[in-house]
């Protein structure tokens, strides 16, 4: 296969840069928050631990149905263009018109503004720089550090996916490390107790608990999403018929590993009534296993983490509005490839401005309250579209397990989606609304398309 592609990209990842994408894409502020929260609804840690297993076992069966659509289906935009190519354009863009408002800009911005709070939790020091004279606000400083690191990797991935990638490679080697270590000498030298497992209050398994169920699975999907990142860069990956596939199964495996063990790990070191709302989980474990003072440490991890994440998200973004833009419904500047740099400079720059707005506005929180519950819809429509690729034989990947886990996955998802309605119906209606609204955005950029 040829290294340019039709579409101006050029295939240069290889697996294990691409791997590392998706690795970076999954582990970012939803394993480092949802536990306590989830514990505040289940306040059971066994089940809590069997959720986080039942989702990855979802991601997975989502990775072996985009591994399959992505070999088949190798170009920048991931369910952008799986559904504009096996249903209607429409429908793949309202999935990246969802993806520009919740999927990308909105993690960016929460990561970024994570990231500040982390990292001012452990560099108190930093927040005094600009306050010499007691009238700048520190949370002023927060977010001009926030808008800060977002530019930063806006430059960095503005230079080329080469190097961009390079630099993703070396933070999510860094995160993975420092989570692998925090997890062994937690558990192996921490003073903690096992037994909290099998605290809490029994669980009751009626409509109103299958709902906390429901929502709770949301929010650890939030925490495993990016499962499906390559195949937003599908057009820049040698060999995606092996390569796409590989690196979602892979990537996801990891994941699942590190987030079952890190879950254990923040059960052993606190109790559920200790651990019921709190959202700094990995600070406070810590704090109980060793000494208060080792919270500094935690923070730093997971500002590590969050600051691979905001680069992971600048890289696939703008890949999913690039090809929008190139079919003709987005903004046509958005197309234009960088005539050094290789990369779709404009949609990142785009992608750059909006989420330095959500960071100012502080609207973000409202934003990620519906955010699982929009990213929930479209994966749903582009697994169903494996049975359709399968029926027309033009997979050239047949991963196994069809049609199981194509079926799994959508009753998961369906469900998830019904019971998450049925238990935050105002958040759940917005994500719905949003959705809605993109319709006539649409047929505005084809009557726009078809003028030109």
């Amino acid at each position: 296969m040829a290294n340019n592609t039709r579409n101006g990209l050029v295939r240069k990842l290889g697996l294990f840069p691409v791997t590392n994408i998706v690795i970076a894409n999954m582990i970012g502020a939803g394993i480092f928050t949802t536990s306590g929260l989830l514990m505040g609804d289940l306040n059971n840690p066994l089940l809590m631990i069997c959720l986080w297993i039942t989702g990855g076992l979802i991601a997975l069966c989502g990775a072996l149905c985009y591994g399959e659509l992505g070999a088949a289906i190798p170009h920048a935009g991931g369910e952008y263009i799986f559904l504009s190519k096996l249903y209607h354009p429409m429908f793949g863009f309202l999935s990246g018109w969802v993806s520009f408002i919740v999927g990308f800009s909105a993690p960016i911005a929460a990561s970024s503004i994570g990231f500040s709070e982390y990292f001012t939790r452990a560099v108190p020091q930093f927040l005094n720089l600009g306050i010499s004279s007691g009238t700048v606000n520190p949370l002023f400083i927060k977010k001009m550090l926030s808008v800060f690191i977002i530019v930063v990797f806006t430059i960095i991935h503005v230079r080329g996916i080469e190097f961009g990638s390079k630099i993703q490679n070396y933070l999510t080697i860094l995160k993975v490390g420092l989570i692998v270590g925090l997890i062994v000498i937690g558990i192996s030298f921490g003073k903690g107790d096992i037994d909290h497992l099998f605290q809490g209050s029994k669980f009751t398994f009626d409509f109103g608990g299958w709902k906390t169920i429901g929502l709770s699975l949301i929010w650890i999907m939030f925490a495993y999403s990016g499962w499906n990142a390559s195949t937003y860069i599908g057009s820049e990956i040698r060999n995606p018929r092996r390569n796409l596939p590989f690196s979602l199964l892979l990537g996801t495996g990891i994941v699942i590993f590190l987030y079952f063990f890190l879950n254990i790990f923040y059960v052993y070191a606190i109790t559920p009534e200790d651990m019921k709302g709190v959202i700094s989980i990995g600070g406070l474990a810590v704090g109980n296993l060793f000494s208060k003072s080792m919270d500094n440490m935690v923070s730093l991890l997971i500002s590590f983490a969050l600051l691979s994440s905001i680069s992971a998200f600048i890289i696939l973004g703008p890949r999913v509005y690039y090809s929008m833009a190139k079919d003709g419904y987005f903004f046509k500047f958005v197309s234009k490839i960088h005539p050094v740099y290789g990369v779709p400079s404009k949609a990142i720059l785009l992608q750059c401005l909006f989420s330095i707005v959500i960071v100012l506005s502080g609207t973000f929180e409202q934003i990620l309250t519906y955010m699982g519950f929009s990213l929930g819809i479209f994966p749903i429509l582009a697994v169903i579209g494996v049975f359709k690729l399968r029926y027309s034989k033009k997979s050239v990947n047949k991963l196994p397990g069809y049609p199981v886990v194509q079926i799994i996955y959508i009753l998961f998802g369906i469900s998830m989606l019904f019971l998450a309605f049925l238990e935050r119906t105002v958040e759940s209606s917005i994500a719905i609304a949003t959705v809605l609204v993109g319709i006539p955005v649409y047929f505005i950029f084809r009557k726009i398309n078809r003028n030109n």
